[in-house]
Parts: C-alpha cells; sequence; structure tokens
C-alpha cells in the first residue's frame, strides 16, 4: 500500500463491499478508505490521481449495484460525522454530502425550514441526492440548493453557486467527483404542519414501494410521460425473475433478492427488461441502478 504510504489508519485492502450497499451484494474494494477529514480526502484524491488509480464515492449505497467480481481502485466512503454535519444559517441549511437525506428533511421540519419534506420517502446521501436531483411529486431538491461545494479529481475545490448550477429531470450539473456540501434555501413554517406533510408524504410513497424488511433497489428513471413501474407491466414483466432477484409485486420497477443471490442474476434481470420494453414498446429505459 505504498500509494497510501501514511494513510494506513484510513484504508484498508480487500474490503467486501456487501455490507454498504442496501442489496448486500457484490464483491469486494481493492482499497477502501474512510476519511476523517476533508484534508485526508484530498490527500487521498491527489495519491490516486498521481497514480492514475479508479477512486468512487460510497454515499448510503442505495443506487448501488457491486458486481460479482469485486471493483479495483479505492473505494471512498463519507461516512465520517465531519461530512454529515448539518449547520443552520437563518433560513438556510449547510449541509455535509455524507448526511443522510432523512436526516436533513427531519431537521429541516424540527427547525420549522420548509421546501424539503416532499422527499421524505428517498433514501441514501444528500450528495446522491443532489447528483441524480432526487424527485418526489412535484418537488425536486434542486430547487432548493443555493450553492454546492464539490472536489475534482486533481484535488482542486470549487463552489458552484446561482446561474453556474443547473437541475433537470433526474440530472444536475454537479459532475465533480466528490460533492463536499451544499447550501439549502428554506421557507419559514410550522413545524407542526410540516411534519404531518412530511409524514403524509412518507405513508404514500412507501404504500407503493416494496416492504421496508426487504433487500430491494429501484431499477430504471420513469420515462417521459409514464412510470418504469407501468412500462414493465405493460410489457407482461410483472413478477419477472432471474435467479433469486424478483421484480417487486408492489412496484414492477424494483428489484427484490434474497439469500444465494448474486449480483449478475440482478443484471440479467436489467437486461431483459431493457430489451423486452425495447421490443415490445419501443421504449429505452435508462437505469437507475449505477453498476460498479
Amino acid at each position: 500500500m505504498s500509494i497510501f504510504s501514511g494513510l494506513e489508519h484510513i484504508v484498508r485492502t480487500n474490503e467486501p463491499l456487501a455490507p454498504y450497499t442496501w442489496l448486500r451484494l457484490g464483491g469486494a474494494a481493492q482499497f477502501f478508505a474512510e476519511p476523517t477529514s476533508t484534508d485526508e480526502l484530498v490527500a487521498l484524491v491527489h495519491r490516486c490521481h498521481k497514480a492514475s488509480l479508479p477512486i468512487r464515492i460510497l454515499g448510503g449505497g442505495s443506487n448501488i449495484l457491486v458486481r460479482d467480481e469485486g471493483v479495483q481502485g479505492l473505494i471512498v466512503s463519507l461516512s465520517a460525522a465531519h461530512f454529515g454535519r448539518i449547520e443552520r444559517q437563518g433560513d438556510h441549511l449547510l449541509v455535509g454530502a455524507g448526511a443522510k437525506l432523512g436526516h436533513l428533511i427531519s431537521t429541516a421540519v424540527r427547525e420549522g425550514l420548509a421546501g424539503l419534506e416532499e422527499l421524505s420517502a428517498i433514501p441514501g446521501t444528500v450528495g446522491g441526492a443532489l447528483r441524480g436531483n432526487a424527485q418526489a411529486h412535484s418537488g425536486d431538491i434542486g430547487h432548493c440548493v443555493v450553492s454546492a461545494t464539490m472536489l475534482k479529481t486533481n484535488g482542486d475545490i470549487v463552489t458552484r453557486t446561482g446561474d453556474q448550477l443547473l437541475f433537470a429531470h433526474h440530472y444536475s450539473n454537479l459532475d465533480e467527483l466528490v460533492i463536499l456540501q451544499a447550501e439549502f434555501g428554506l421557507e419559514k413554517g410550522d413545524p407542526v404542519f410540516l411534519t404531518k406533510r412530511m409524514q403524509q408524504h412518507w405513508i404514500q410513497q412507501k404504500a407503493v414501494q416494496p416492504l421496508t424488511e426487504e433487500r430491494c433497489l429501484r431499477l430504471f428513471k420513469n420515462p417521459t410521460g409514464s412510470t418504469a413501474a407501468q412500462v414493465i407491466d405493460d410489457s407482461g414483466m410483472r413478477g419477472l425473475r432471474s435467479g433469486e432477484a424478483v421484480l417487486s409485486s408492489r412496484n414492477s420497477n424494483f428489484v427484490v433478492v434474497s439469500d444465494g443471490c448474486c449480483s449478475k442474476h440482478v443484471l440479467a434481470l436489467v437486461e431483459q427488461v431493457q430489451k423486452t420494453v425495447r421490443q415490445r414498446l419501443g421504449i429505452d429505459l435508462e437505469p437507475a441502478v449505477e453498476c460498479w
């Protein structure tokens, strides 16, 4: 591990990645790091850039599928408290990208700050939600963002504000290596009312998703004018199975896995759904899951 000399206290080799993902599938990372500060993170990025070693950032693992053979390069987890801090500044919240999205929303509601409660049922971290502009009902996370600070592959730190920020349907231009933090501009509201609103959205969303105790993953982004679940059902694939991976009976856009499942089973399911939908409906479904 000479490439990480002096950083051995935060870097491990051959770390199994399955425990860090919602599906709990896949192989090991060649290198795995859990930095405790921005300085340590920058040092890791510099080392990888100099050695041309691939680097990936692991958030909550709610949209990640790790291949059975594992991942080469360095996987960085931003699970340390430093990357998950939430600080109120008037009607704004300054939030680390490693914070859980649910924690951000509950904090905002408790503080009487409105604008994010519609996203209450979305899993994962703030960084992941920002990168894909998480959406639910008529709201998205991007409309509240005032600024975003990111770390580039060469170790430089940049901040985008105002017209430099671009958010669209499940898209943002926050495309640098690491999203470090974001500032959210919110509106004052009644905490009691906001709590009820948050709970209502959570219940509505969970009613059409797999059960909480199931190991599941959303597979595709919604196509224009419909939902991925409806398109899959219209193609006659409700309940389609591959090994120990099966499309959920509650929502066909979720895969549910059981013991004995391998990542290859999920990948085969994704490919079969895409192929069939394209043949029968002429629609190209775009994966929502990121395969490593």
